[in-house]
């Protein structure tokens, strides 16, 4: 069985491997023999996939090493397997939202460009001790940044698809936007998810809130978002955005409540030790015939 995947780091982490299996490096440049008889593609970043399919007539299934799916969805043939690879980038992805709210909170993005200037210029500043923060998206990463949240003496409200005890459904929205100090957005982008995030929904948010996007950027309404910074009335800290990446002239870059990062939510040291196990797993289900792992459905 062949398969290939885009770092070579990779191997050290897929584990044992059945003798039948052989897998190739494959960096989206030359290839490294002919991808006619490959069963399992982890693709490189770069390559499009709908160019994708046509060379891998064996092809059966297709390992992420994102938690995202989206890009690849809409191009999927009936067939074969498009598999994410949720949890690995949990915590990290946890981390970015607890350091960019509590950064945006505590000022953080204004000091340092005063220390640029080399201004010293002490103000007051927000706290999330005793703050309320809603967390659109209770999977594991809104469930690990609420743990984080709540060691702060946050309030916590969830909102996640389907209601259960102590979560919430965007129906719920309306009432409890009002509510929330900070607003953090880690849903999956789908089309009931995107542009969730408009102008109604950041109407409802109340004076001098803050919305963290870690999901992606079309989940927001870019230009309703850029309005209300712009006015003063809400913050935002966005580590992704629509478009992506965010031109250099545009205006959410030159705005006092705006801290952006360049979608590094899950770009940590360790990065190739913690996505490469699941698809050293995946290759021994495909081999054994078992059913594969983390599988999308309905988008994600």
């Amino acid at each position: 069985m062949k398969v290939w995947i885009p770092h070579e780091a990779g191997l050290a982490y897929l584990g044992d491997l059945p003798e039948d299996v052989d897998v190739e490096i494959y960096e989206g440049g030359e290839r490294p023999s002919d991808p006619a008889g490959v069963r399992l593609l982890v693709p490189p970043g770069g390559v499009e996939p709908a160019q994708v399919f046509a060379d891998f007539p064996a092809l059966e299934a297709v390992q992420l090493l994102s938690a995202g799916a989206e890009t690849w969805v809409p191009h999927m043939p009936e067939g074969i397997a498009l598999c994410d690879n949720k949890g690995a980038h949990t915590e990290a992805t946890a981390e970015w939202i607890q350091t960019a709210t509590l950064a945006s909170i505590r000022r953080f993005d204004a000091f340092a460009r005063g220390q640029a200037h080399r201004d010293w210029r002490p103000v007051r500043t927000g706290t999330l001790t005793g703050a309320t923060a809603l967390i659109v998206g209770a999977g594991s990463i809104g469930e690990s940044v609420a743990r984080r949240f709540a060691a702060s003496g946050t309030e916590i409200l969830r909102i996640a698809r389907t209601a259960r005890a102590g979560v919430h459904t965007v129906e719920d929205l309306p009432d409890l936007l009002p509510k929330a100090d900070v607003v953090v957005i880690i849903v999956p982008l789908t089309p009931a998810t995107e542009r969730l995030v408009d102008a109604a929904f950041l109407a409802r948010m109340k004076d001098g809130a803050l919305l963290v996007n870690a999901a992606r950027g079309r989940v927001v309404d870019t230009d309703a978002l850029t309005r209300e910074v712009a006015s003063g009335r809400l913050r935002c800290a966005l580590d992704v955005t629509e478009p992506e990446p965010l031109p250099a002239d545009h205006e959410l870059w030159g705005l006092e409540g705006a801290l952006i990062t360049p979608h590094v939510g899950g770009a940590v040291e360790g990065f190739i030790g913690r996505v490469y196990p699941l698809v050293g797993d995946q290759i021994r289900r495909l081999a054994a015939g078992e059913p594969l792992a983390h599988t999308t459905e309905n988008g994600y």
